[in-house]
Formats: C-alpha cells, structure tokens, sequence
C-alpha cells in the first residue's frame, strides 16, 4: 500500500457507498488530489448488510431528483469504470389498500413523469399481470417504477471506488482517523499512520457519524442528529415455482412493497428477501447498558423474529409461496436514522470547510445522488438542485438524543407512511415553547412544529376532532376547515393576533454594517426608521434567502428571517461580515406576535403609547400594556397590522391585553391561506435555490446600477439579456376537494410547463389559489392551464402580477 500523502485538497472519513461516491465525483470533476480514510475494509458498515434496494420513489422532489439520478449512474457505472455490476433493473409495484394511498401514488407519478421517469398507476388486473403470485382481494390498485430493483451493495462501493482511484484519487484502507484539529485555516486529519493537511474534511462514517461530528465541537461544531436502528431483512430458500418462473420468462419477479402493512419482498435469486419497517422497532446504542462498540465492522445483531411476526403472517398471506419455504437466513444490522428519516448531506452547522454525507437510511438508492451533490457543494458552493430537503443546517440546537431517538423510532415505524398536509407526527414534541404556549393551548390551540418551536395552526372549539386519525386526508374538508375559514374572516373583518415564536433574528451593529449590508444583499436597504424586504443571490444568480431589514441607524440593523433559517442564514450571515461589525442572535430570547386586520389600530390605541399613525414599513420602540415592546408596521397577511416583538417576560401580558382588547387568536394555517392570496412567497417552498430572483419575479428588489458589487450580479445580467425561461406566475384553479401541494405539475397543450411551488384555498377571494413557476411566454394574465393535483388535471388560470386581495395594497397601507 502507498505511504499516506501529508496533504491533500479533501479528506473522506468513511469508506462505504457513500464515501466512495464522493470520491468518485470529485475526483470526475477534476478534485483528484482527495483521499478517502475507512478503518476497517470498504464497505464494512451499513453498506456490507444492506439489502441493495435501488427506488426512485419520493414524495420529496430533492430526494427523488437524489434517486434518479443514482439510477442513471448504475446502468453506466460498470462500463464506465469496467468493473463487474450485479444491477438487477426488474421495476417494482407498490400496493395501495386506500384511496388516500393511492392519491399518494398519483402525486409521486406527477413528479417521476416531470423528472423523466416513466412511472405509471396500476389496476388490479396490471398487478395481478406483473406478479402472478400475489393476492389482490383487498387492494384499491397499485403503482408501477420501471427503473426499480437493486444492486450488490459491495460492488457498487468497489466500482466508485476504482473509478475515483483511476481518475488519481486515493484511498486507504485500515486506517481509522482518530481526530481532527485546525491549524492557519487548514484542517489536520490524524490518523495512526501520520496526519494529513487539508483544505475540506467530509464526515461520511455511516452510523458513527456522531462520534467523528465530536471532534468538530471544539471548532464551532454541534452533535450530529441521529440514532441507530435495527433492522431485519430475512431469505428464504429456494422457491420451485419461482425459479420455473424465471426461467419461463427469463427475468426476476419485480421488487413488491406492502406500503400500507409496511415491508418490501424482493425475489433473491430463486427465493424471497423479506424486509419488514415495524412499529415495536427497537433502537440501539441509545444508553450505557448498550454501549456503541469501537468497532462493529462486518458485524451483526442477534435475530429478534418475535417483533417481526405479524409482518410475516401478512406477507405470507399476500403472496402465499412465501409461506411454503423455510427461511435461510436472518439479516439483523444497524441502520443510522436522522430524526425525519433523510440524510445529512451539505454543509457542516457552524464549521468552517468541512461537509457531512451521512445518516444515510437509504444509502444504497441515494448514493449516487448523494456523491454528486456533495462534489457541486465543494467545488461549486452550490447545488444543481435545491437541497434544503437533506441540508444539515435543518436542524438546530433542539435535536438532543432524546429527540433523535424517539423520531427515528417513529420514523422508522412509519417508514413507509403517508405525510398529510394536515398531519403532524407526535414524537419529539415541545421542544421549544412560545412564553404563552399555555395560554394558546389553553385558547384551543391545535399546535405544529417548526424548526422545533410550537406554534399553533389552529384553534378548535370544544368538541371539534383534534385526533391524529382526522388529519389522515389530502383535502382541505376537515375538522380545522371551518376554524381556518373563521379564523381568516377574522383578519379580514376585525383583528386577529398570531403568536410566531422562533423568527430568527440577527442584530448588525457596527463601523462598515451600511456599506457590508449593500453588498451583501442584491437590493436597496432602508432609511432609518424604515424596513424592507431584502434578497441574498448565490453566484448563479439564484434565491438563496429572504430577510426582513430593519434600519435603527446608520450602521444599525436587525435582520429577521424564518425559523427554519436560523443556522443556514446565521451561517451566511457571519461568514460574510467584515472585522469591526458585529452579529448578535437573539432568536430565543424575544417571541412576536402578528396583530392585524381592518380593526388592529383600534385593538392597540387602548394598550399602547405607540404612533399608530406611522405608514407602512415604519418601526418604532413602545410600551404595549405597559411592557417595553418594538413594533412594526407590517402584516403577512396583507392586512393593516403591526407586528410586536418583545422580550420573552414581556410577552403574557401583552398577549393578554391583546385578547382582552378584541383579537381572535389565528393560526399558521390561517396565516397560510392569508399570505398566498397576497402572492407572498415562502421560503423554500416558492423561494429556493431551484429559481433565480428574476424568474421569482423579484427583479424589483435587484439594484443592478448600484456601485457595490454582490454575489450572482454577472449571472442576472445575463439572465436579463437573455431572458428568463420560466417565471413566477399566482393562479387560480378549480380545485376539486384538494388544493394544489407543492410540485404539483402545470400543463398546457398536453405538455408540462411548470410547477406548483405552493397551494391553498384563499377564504378572503373565496378561490383555490396557487403560487407556482411556468413557462416564460405562458405567464401572461388570462392564460389557461391545467394542474395536475393527486392525479386530476383541473383548470388553472394565470392572473396579474398583482396580489389576488387588496391588489392596491390600500388595506396594508390604512
């Protein structure tokens, strides 16, 4: 084996699947001076017992783009690299036993087919055709992805593997890093066998991510989110009927998934691979009596067939020949889970340089995809594809073990559930409370979580359904329609107040803040005393964030972005300043409320020694019942209204004086309905990395003629010669009983032209309404598409650029 270099541009710590990828696609894009560190053999961790599963399925327009694309790479791998393959391509169907599932399915068609997959739905009769061998009594119907099937885990990691050491990158095996430190802007990777200097370090070590993300601490790091899970995978011997089968047709039976009893049951070789996702789950490695060994390579946990029992019975049921064979083998490893069930892939929170591709569950299908991303992130600073979906930053400083641990028990018990719009999962709850969370709940709040904070969606009245089985729908009919309904009259009638804890917010003081904050943004910044909306553009010119600016003096600011955002914009945010100018977070120690309506000034005059009289986009401090306050003159809702932000003491008596002045108490659904009526984008939803600002119709907030220079400004002059191709459209549709969800796919003429990026039914103009990008020259007001929602195509009409309510904004301004 060669000596370990003493330097190199980036070092990989982890030698599975997803390692190996990495290497491989860095090493493709010209970064061969990379080297890959594993302590035991490749593939020694997770990938050596996965079970080889290679779907393109997701609800997650990331995760399926992530998928896709590793199917496109396996087909070629072996002869680009010539190494030997084991890819089996035998499609898949997956049964649906509802309705509601198979509306799941009729959405995951809409976006495969706009990806280019060639998925389609099935009949009874279509599965009974593709697999002879199933019972279908109790079915509602199915769906069918071509390019499913699944490869030899061990060598698709040893197939990258010679790709990246051919293309000059190296790799070194027994050789366990034991640390990191940091020296002059440059990491050192120890290992037994000397250190390596290097530029970026990627933590890509499987299910001991955790332990290596504890050597970033001591450089601005935190604990890496995830847990270990046990899973099962069983093959029975072989099968006569299925072999005469094979041989008959000359191919494999394809991959079935039971989604709603929740297993997968593949044919290996002449028998069956039967893996089941079930609910009594046991995690492992969680507490001091089930210590994580220093090494667990090439091993396995003890069999625990008990907990899988009722899987069984239901998959011997369903395909009867699984039933007449013994089981040859038992498959029990250790699968790391991330608290929602996808990878961490992308910047490491807080660390300057160094990356994290790991807690991968489904590390075989994503692979690929993963490799690739994780290269543009290096290389480029920047995906093809918005990400957000596996971006590290997503979680923040709530995601302690007992968190992950009962999130990835529940995910991995409802591995294969449907997420409802209306649904919120229960585990790992209140991890972040409003100073009047037990007046909300007590008020009827129905609460959510949002980058861990709780904050109500809506208020039921004694009586109303707040049961979990309720929320199981994609409709808006359900037990909060009515309340939502109400709840937006409200606003648009009287005065409604919304406790939003959790906005991030970040105060700019300093020497230099004006002239850093010119340039930091693509736009105009305020006078003093004034606030606007400013934009943030990476190198391609494309949406990279949204903050609120609010000017307190010349080189005074506060900048307040969404709750999700905390780390990603924090992290751009103190990147990016300059030596004399100061960032202080003080997201946690102050909560908002959003008071607003026609009726809000009256609600206020009573309890406040503000100037409710200042226009639109004024700021001022006060009291509000008696407690210090700041307030400005602004509402989502699109509504006359103030926000009021104050200390987190301050905040129950304000609240209090609130209610007590007239306000009805509205949620974030609410809030939702509100804002889309508006056209008011959200972020990483109608805002992401996918659009640039001049497709996200968001020119009015570029300032190309302003001296300083910004990030993306030669990428939107560009653009701007030579025209967009798509572009931000407000539609409204003839929806059926559900409104358009996200990536809900627009058509004219019998072809796709666009996408929904965010839908919902608009109380105020009493019309379903959507937000969405489309074809350049299909934007023009009048013009008639179709939106493909769950499967049905409904008319959708393009309207103005101009907010559907109040389009003189003459109600904001009152």
């Amino acid at each position: 084996m060669a000596d370990l270099p003493t330097s190199a541009r980036v070092v990989i710590i982890g030698g599975g699947a997803v390692g190996a990828s990495s290497l491989y696609h860095l090493a493709k894009v010209g970064w061969t001076d990379c080297v890959l560190l594993e302590k035991n053999e490749l593939t020694a961790g997770s990938t050596w017992h996965a079970a080889g599963n290679v779907p393109t399925f997701s609800t997650s327009w990331a995760i399926m783009n992530m998928q896709r694309y590793s199917t496109e790479l396996y087909k070629r791998l072996g002869e680009e690299v010539d190494y030997p393959m084991n890819y089996h391509v035998t499609g898949s169907v997956r049964l649906a036993h509802s309705k509601e599932r198979m509306q799941e399915f009729e959405r995951a068609v809409g976006m495969g087919r706009y990806q280019g997959l060639d998925v389609k739905m099935m009949s009874i009769a279509d599965i009974k055709e593709a697999y002879p061998f199933i019972e279908t009594h109790d079915l509602a119907g199915g769906m069918y992805d071509p390019d499913d099937g699944d490869i030899d885990p061990a060598q698709l990691t040893q197939a990258l593997a010679k790709g990246a050491r051919d293309l000059g990158a190296k790799i070194f095996r027994f050789t366990p890093a034991t640390g990191v430190s940091r020296e002059n802007g440059e990491w050192i990777v120890h290992t037994e066998k000397g250190d390596i200097r290097c530029e970026y370090v990627v933590n890509a070590a499987g299910y001991y991510a955790q332990r290596v993300g504890e050597w970033f601490k001591p450089h601005g790091g935190r604990t890496v989110p995830m847990m270990v899970m046990s899973h099962q995978y069983m093959l029975t011997d072989e099968i006569p009927e299925i072999e005469a089968w094979s041989k008959e047709t000359g191919k494999k039976l394809p991959l079935l998934r039971d989604v709603d009893t929740s297993y997968y049951l593949r044919q290996e070789k002449y028998g069956l691979n039967l893996g089941p996702y079930e609910r009594n789950c046991k995690a492992h490695w969680v507490d001091p009596s089930d210590p994580m060994p220093d090494d667990f390579s090439f091993q396995l946990y003890p069999d625990d067939l008990d907990r899988l029992e009722w899987y069984i019975e239901d998959a011997m049921a369903r395909v009867p020949l699984l039933g007449q064979s013994g089981i040859g083998r038992v498959i029990n490893g250790p699968i790391p889970y991330a608290p929602d069930g996808l990878p961490l892939i992308g910047p490491m929170p807080g660390v300057p340089n160094a990356f994290e591709a790991c807690v991968f569950t489904f590390g075989i299908a994503q692979s690929g995809g993963a490799g690739k991303v994780l290269a543009e992130w290096i290389t480029e600073g920047a995906t093809e594809w918005d990400m957000w979906a596996v971006d590290p930053r997503r979680y923040t400083d709530y995601t302690d073990q007992d968190y992950c641990v009962a999130k990835g028990m529940e995910v991995y018990g409802h591995e294969y559930a449907m997420h409802f719009p209306h649904h919120e999962w229960p585990a790992g709850r209140d991890k972040k409370l409003s100073p009047v969370h037990d007046k909300v709940k007590e008020l009827g709040g129905v609460m959510g979580a949002y980058n861990g904070w709780e904050r109500a969606n809506w208020f039921a009245k004694p009586g109303d359904d707040t049961s979990l089985e309720a929320t199981h729908t994609w409709g808006r009919s359900g037990p909060w329609e009515q309340r939502v309904k109400e709840e937006c009259e409200a606003v648009r009638d009287g005065c409604g107040v919304l406790d939003l804890p959790g906005f991030s917010r970040f105060w700019i003081q300093g020497d230099g803040a004006d002239d850093w904050l010119r340039g930091f943004c693509t736009g105009g910044i305020p006078k003093a005393g004034r606030m606007n909306l400013i934009y943030v553009s990476d190198h391609r010119g494309r949406i990279l964030t949204e903050m609120s600016c609010i000017r307190l003096g010349e080189d005074n600011f506060i900048l307040i972005t969404a709750a999700t955002a905390q780390w990603h914009d924090g992290e751009l945010i103190r990147a990016s300043v300059p030596e004399g100018v100061t960032v202080r977070e003080t997201t946690t120690e102050r909560d908002a409320l959003i008071v607003t309506g026609p009726k809000s000034r009256d609600v206020l005059s009573g309890i406040t020694d503000a100037d409710l009289s200042q226009g639109w986009l004024t700021h001022q401090h006060c009291t509000v019942a008696g407690q210090k306050a700041f307030i400005i003159r602004v509402s989502f809702a699109g509504e006359l209204g103030w926000e009021i932000h104050a200390e987190n003491a301050n905040m129950p008596p304000i609240y209090d004086a609130v209610l007590a002045a007239g306000a009805k108490p509205f949620g974030m659904y609410a809030l939702n309905s509100l804002r889309i009526e508006k056209g008011y984008r959200a972020w990483k939803g109608d805002l992401s990395t996918d659009y640039s600002l001049l497709e996200g119709g968001l020119e009015r907030f570029v300032k190309l003629d302003k001296p300083q220079d910004f990030t993306g400004k030669a990428a939107i002059q560009n653009e701007k010669q030579q025209g967009v191709k798509k572009r931000f459209a407000i539609m409204t549709v003839e929806a059926g009983d559900c409104d358009a969800p996200y990536m809900s796919t627009l058509w004219h003429d019998g072809q796709v032209v666009g996408e929904t990026t965010s839908g919902a039914w608009g109380y105020r103009v009493n019309k379903s309404v959507a937000l969405g990008m489309v074809r350049a020259d299909l934007a023009e007001p009048g013009t008639e598409l179709e939106v493909e929602i769950y499967g049905e195509r409904h008319k959708a009409t393009i309207e103005p650029d101009q907010p559907l309510w109040d389009p003189e904004n003459e109600r904001l301004r009152a």
